[in-house]
């Protein structure tokens, strides 16, 4: 136990430890039940955490308060253990790989702090449920948060796939941390070519709280990956209820609000799909079938690309500093139609003139950039900028570092970005998407 003199003591007089229920009661009446969690080396003493029946943790203050021992209780461990899983030979076979993430999170009672902890094969013990839909083969490719996600995890992630697809997997699921989930979604969309489906999925709240979406989000993405649709997709919460999930197309999907349960949103698109109680509930778009295409498998890309927003003062520096930095390509996320302000036309065309192409996408995440309608943006065309259409940012980034790792020649890098490969751009913006 890591609390420190005067919380160990509080806790020491009333017989406590980890992990059990405990009830801490103030002078004002005011009483608090919950579990005794650990605290991190590095808190400030004289205050316990308490996890509620909520899910929520809680820190109090134990200055005048009593503490009470409602029930004993051990310290949890991370993971599970159990019998073998078993194989049944009337089931498809469906990859689970984990990278980490909420989703294969649980409490780290060493901090009292969400953590990465589960492997892929502790997530099928935690939802035994998923075992009555297919056989799996499962396997920890990284255990971090997505966060952390680099571009080369991205190759060694398409590169797993790849083998399991070549081994014989009827499907494959990956468990992923929801902040950068739509950044490795484009990316395996550009790198791998897939005749089953790849089905990225996560979770908003760890699978030991009470609200948690691990297990619907999990059990409709094994759905997905024994259904028709052969691309690269995301499938999370398609509302705040336990009911439907949404199955979005790897590069038309972004993470849309810091904690709702239905974070993510299709982008000048609508779903491919919604899901309920593991089967397909609905089909909304036109999507490659099965066994369309043979597997093909393409990681090269450059990783020295940035993405760069414009805003009200920006200055050529920051490009300049890119280009002196030696970056390969520069996203833009420009204002409106795919504008930045017009005394940065020089810096671009240097960019330019040394062969590093500029991508423009807009802030306003939905319609296309077209920067033929204003002054500033024919100069901008001028200045030799590609019209990233109607690419969401995360996912012209990723393409531009996929582009480039096929030619570094500045045509042929703007002819891949404008041409569509895995349903990222559509032909014409349509308005009965926007907030969809």
């Amino acid at each position: 136990m890591t609390y420190k003199e005067i919380s160990k003591g509080f806790l020491d007089k009333a017989d406590v430890s980890i992990g059990d229920t405990i009830v801490i009661s103030k002078d004002d009446d005011v009483s608090y039940k919950g579990i005794l969690l650990d605290r991190s080396e590095d808190a400030l003493d004289g205050y316990v955490v308490l996890k509620l029946d909520s899910g929520y943790n809680l820190g109090v203050n134990i200055e005048s308060a009593k503490c009470e021992l409602v029930e004993r209780g051990d310290k949890p461990n991370i993971g599970y253990s159990g019998d073998e899983i078993l194989k049944d030979s009337s089931k498809k076979n469906i990859s689970i790989i984990s990278t980490g993430g909420t989703v294969s999170s649980i409490i780290d009672y060493a901090t009292g702090a969400v953590h990465p902890a589960f492997t892929a094969e502790d997530l099928l013990r935690a939802n035994p449920e998923l075992l009555d839909l297919a056989n799996y083969d499962v396997k920890a490719l990284y255990n971090i948060l997505s966060e952390n996600m680099k571009p080369e995890y991205w190759v060694k992630a398409a590169e797993s796939i790849a083998d399991d697809i070549s081994s014989g997997s009827d499907g494959v699921v990956i468990a992923h941390g929801t902040d950068t989930m739509h950044y490795t979604s484009a990316a395996l969309s550009f790198m791998v070519k897939t005749p089953v489906p790849i089905v990225i999925t996560g979770a908003q709240r760890s699978s030991d709280r009470p609200s948690t979406d691990a297990f619907l989000n999990l059990y409709n993405s094994v759905g997905a990956a024994l259904s028709d649709i052969a691309e690269v997709t995301v499938c999370m919460h398609d509302n705040l209820d336990d009911g439907i999930c949404a199955l979005h197309k790897g590069t038309k999907v972004r993470k849309m609000h810091t904690s709702r349960r239905d974070t993510f949103r299709s982008i000048d698109s609508e779903p491919i799909a919604t899901l309920k109680d593991g089967k397909i509930n609905s089909i909304n778009l036109d999507y490659k079938k099965r066994g369309d295409v043979d597997l093909e498998l393409n990681t090269s890309c450059e990783g020295k690309v940035a993405l760069i927003k414009t805003f009200p003062g920006i200055t050529e520096d920051l490009i300049d500093y890119h280009i002196d930095k030696g970056f390969k390509g520069l996203v833009i996320e420009g204002t409106g139609l795919g504008h930045v302000p017009d005394y940065m036309v020089k810096t671009l065309q240097r960019a330019n003139d040394e062969n590093i192409p500029i991508v423009m996408t807009s802030q306003c995440l939905y319609g296309t950039v077209n920067m033929n309608v204003y002054s500033t943006g024919r100069l901008l065309l001028d200045a030799g900028v590609i019209s990233g259409m109607d690419m969401t940012p995360e996912t012209a980034y990723v393409k531009l570092s996929w582009a480039l790792g096929q030619s570094d020649n500045i045509d042929e890098v703007k002819n891949i970005i404008q041409t569509d490969i895995a349903g990222e751009l559509n032909e014409s913006s349509s308005l009965k998407y926007f907030l969809n």
